[in-house]
């Protein structure tokens, strides 16, 4: 798995490199090689595809025919995988649904970015960067996902076991698998699905006769319009973790570059870190429990961007 990810990682930027490069031929060189000496753009000094990324633009038939309409940048990197495959024999041993939504990955950061530039509010991501070990480490699977009992199968990894911690109720479907690496090891999100469960339609405003409003604090995480009030804990600035941190990273910098104990010291900042974040996110789900058994029709929020 630990494979897996550094080659998804390298797909990953080779893909948003290509749509890079091609962008830059398509709206900035467009018809010369080099703006500085103006020299015009042919197959023999570079590549002159006008679609985003490199590929077959164009989709087949049967019988050979070219069909309209053109694919998109993501279309045609999801086509070229078996090239790939090919050129580069290693990918073969990751399954395909993988590879697939490693580029459909790309597409989503890309539709964030442009939809936060399109909103009025500018609310929106970041135009897309390329991934290093800390901020890829996670990979998707769109099908062929089974479990059973406290085993998962997962293809092309085979069976395994896991930690199950929450069972996957009678009739359920599994849809969807993400695999993450995190400080303590492997954790695996599966996403579920039955049919015969309607779905939910929110109440319209005329029915609506009783309302909450939450307001977010700073000395208090969140007050409520019936005058209750939710704590802060501040599980990552109270004066014992601030200690606590402030020694592991001093130890970190303490020991030679590169060395093993090194990478120890590292590894108990990073599963502090952890701790942390799990504490914060168990009181948040506590919090926002509370609040949603309230025996009201309709909770309001503040529309805020923040982090």
């Amino acid at each position: 798995m630990l494979c897996w990810v550094d080659m998804l990682r390298s797909h990953y930027n080779w893909c948003l490199g290509d749509r890079l490069t091609q962008f830059n031929q398509q709206y900035i060189q467009g018809n010369y090689c080099d703006i500085r000496t103006k020299a015009e753009a042919c197959p023999i000094t570079c590549f002159v595809s006008k679609n985003g990324a490199s590929g077959e633009p164009w989709k087949e038939d049967k019988k050979g025919v070219l069909k309209n309409p053109r694919r998109n940048a993501g279309d045609i990197q999801i086509t070229s995988l078996p090239i790939l495959k090919s050129a580069r024999p290693w990918y073969a041993g990751i399954d395909s649904t993988v590879l697939q939504q490693n580029v459909k990955r790309l597409d989503t950061a890309y539709k964030n970015f442009f939809v936060g530039v399109a909103c009025p509010k500018g609310i929106g991501r970041g135009f897309p960067s390329f991934k290093n070990r800390s901020n890829f480490s996670s990979f998707s699977y769109a099908m062929g996902v089974k479990t059973k009992g406290s085993k998962i199968y997962l293809p092309k990894l085979g069976w395994m076991r896991y930690h199950n911690s929450r069972p996957i109720p009678n009739g359920y479907v599994v849809k969807a698998a993400t695999i993450r690496k995190r400080q303590d090891g492997w954790y695996v999100s599966v996403r579920i699905e039955d049919k015969s469960i309607p779905i939910l339609v929110a109440k319209p405003l005329s029915e609506v006769k009783s309302v909450i409003g939450c307001d977010l604090g700073i000395t208090k995480l969140v007050h409520l319009s019936d005058n209750f009030q939710f704590d802060n804990p501040r599980f990552s600035t109270n004066k014992k973790v601030r200690r606590i941190l402030k020694i592991r990273q001093r130890r970190v910098s303490r020991k030679v570059k590169g060395s093993k104990n090194r990478k120890k010291a590292a590894a108990k900042v990073g599963m502090f870190h952890k701790r942390i974040s799990d504490k914060r996110t168990a009181y948040q789900w506590s919090v926002a429990n509370k609040i949603v058994s309230r025996k009201v029709d309709a909770v309001a929020v503040e529309d805020l961007n923040i982090s």
